[in-house]
């Protein structure tokens, strides 16, 4: 696997987790528990949104790290 294939890998399942805890945060009765779920996704969706860019520069400026 290389190395443009494993920072794709990371960003799906960074985007699969932020889904995954909006839908948590939005089922939730307790209110501690909402905001918990939501403090987190916010940190989640920024590493995200970082590593998304990092995606782009591999692929424009790494063309051996294409997959």
């Amino acid at each position: 696997m290389t190395v443009g294939s494993q920072v794709k890998a990371c960003f799906s399942s960074l985007k699969s987790a932020d889904a995954t805890l909006g839908i948590l945060a939005n089922k939730t009765q307790s209110d501690q528990a909402r905001d918990a779920f939501s403090d987190v996704q916010k940190i989640v969706s920024e590493v995200k949104d970082d590593l998304q860019k990092q995606v782009i520069r591999l692929s424009k400026e790494e063309p051996q790290y294409k997959s």
